[in-house]
């Protein structure tokens, strides 16, 4: 029997699952006044405000170099190619992540290989990738996911053993921490993405990679120009990726206040779990962890509903007008597209069940207290009323 939880009656507004436009509102006199600048000079692609951002970025995630390029899947893509991969090849991944994780592996020309998820933390499980290393194995791209670290020494130390490069998926991670140090500079190369709603995000598609290497830097600068020099001499087959200076501008006036938002978005996941945690509904649910010296910045706070019940409360939440979200639903080795690959159901048990379970609650950074509230009210009352049934079966 599904039971559905009454609305309270007169108070009750949508709580989005996002709201992109209280941040605009807090900074929309200096955004609007670089847009203007840039438009008044007309200077769209490249120039100043490009090379501005790459500087203020490379520095945030303590990289020496950082190149823009037109999205965080360009990033994935374009790294990879300045590494040399394609066909033939083999990129070592997970299967619990957003498309583009995969999908760029297969752009540049090479074959994804899928490894299991740790179900705490929903990160490649380091200990699996080992064995799935061959001869064509040419890196790993592990996936810095909603935020968190992979564990990232026990696959530096796979990398120098093996000789392979390691791509960072950290499109979801700027500013988080493995062991003191930034994502980004945890491997050969970092991408990230400026989606508007990343943690960093600007007003419409932007990406960016960092590398400490000098040698991989004019690679991958050639490579999002069509593997152009100049003077129409072009050494690669690369891509038409630029970052726009407009979106270049808007990101250098966001990027000042990146701190205070993942403060925020911290303070969010803690307020989540005390009241949880208080409320006693931890055997219904399981809050997402925060793994050793990781710095977790919470591009998405995703709890888990075991047992098949995760849809049920999805719907209860969308019936007290609440926004909630699943990533992923379905697994990349059981997408239509993959199925080349010859993977199959159960292959990887804890990314299928990561998928059955994930649910994430809002926790954006301007997201009120009322509205958290409302969320944390709902999220109890559905927990408890999840438990009647088994009490009258008793």
């Amino acid at each position: 029997m599904t039971f559905i939880v009454p609305l309270n009656a007169g108070s009750d507004r949508p709580v989005p699952f996002i709201d992109l436009v209280p941040q605009f509102q807090s900074m929309s006199a200096e955004v609007m006044a670089v847009v203007e600048r840039v438009f008044a000079e007309q200077k769209f692609i490249g120039g100043d405000e490009v090379v501005g951002l790459e500087e203020e970025i490379a520095a945030y995630c303590d990289s020496r170099f950082a190149v823009g390029c037109n999205s965080g899947t360009d990033a994935l893509i374009i790294a990879l190619q300045a590494l040399d991969i394609g066909e033939g090849d083999e990129v070592i991944t997970t299967p619990f992540s957003f498309f583009a994780t995969a999908s760029s592996i297969c752009r540049a020309g090479a074959t994804p290989v899928f490894v299991d998820i740790d179900p705490v933390t929903f990160n490649m499980d380091v200990e699996a990738v080992e064995d799935a290393i061959t001869p064509h194995t040419k890196a790993i791209m592990p996936v810095h996911l909603f935020g968190q670290c992979c564990d990232m020494e026990p696959l530096w130390r796979l990398s120098q053993k093996y000789q392979l490069h390691i791509v960072e998926d950290a499109c979801q991670a700027i500013g988080a921490e493995y062991q003191g140090r930034r994502a980004g500079v945890l491997g050969t190369v970092g991408c990230f993405s400026f989606f508007p709603t990343k943690n960093l995000g600007g007003a419409g598609d932007g990406g960016m990679m960092t590398t400490d290497d000098p040698e991989l830097v004019p690679k991958l600068r050639r490579l999002r120009v069509h593997g152009d020099i100049g003077q129409y001499e072009h050494l690669d087959l690369g891509m038409n990726s630029r970052l726009d200076s407009l979106q270049a501008a808007v990101l250098r006036v966001k990027l000042k206040q990146l701190d205070n938002w993942t403060t925020a978005r911290q303070a969010n996941a803690q307020r989540y779990g005390t009241q949880f945690q208080q409320a006693g509904i931890l055997d219904a649910i399981t809050l997402p962890k925060i793994a050793h010296e990781r710095r977790h910045v919470f591009n998405q706070y995703c709890i888990r509903v075991e047992d098949g019940r995760r849809d049920h409360v999805m719907q209860q939440l969308k019936a007290a007008k609440i926004g909630c979200a699943v990533y992923y639903p379905k697994p990349l080795h059981l997408q239509t597209c993959f199925k080349h690959l010859g993977y199959s159901q159960g292959q990887f048990p804890q990314a299928e069940a990561a998928s059955r379970d994930i649910l994430a609650l809002p926790s954006y950074p301007e997201l009120p207290i009322a509205d958290q509230d409302r969320v944390i009210d709902t999220m109890v009352k559905i927990c408890r009323e999840l438990r009647q049934p088994a009490r009258r079966a008793a």
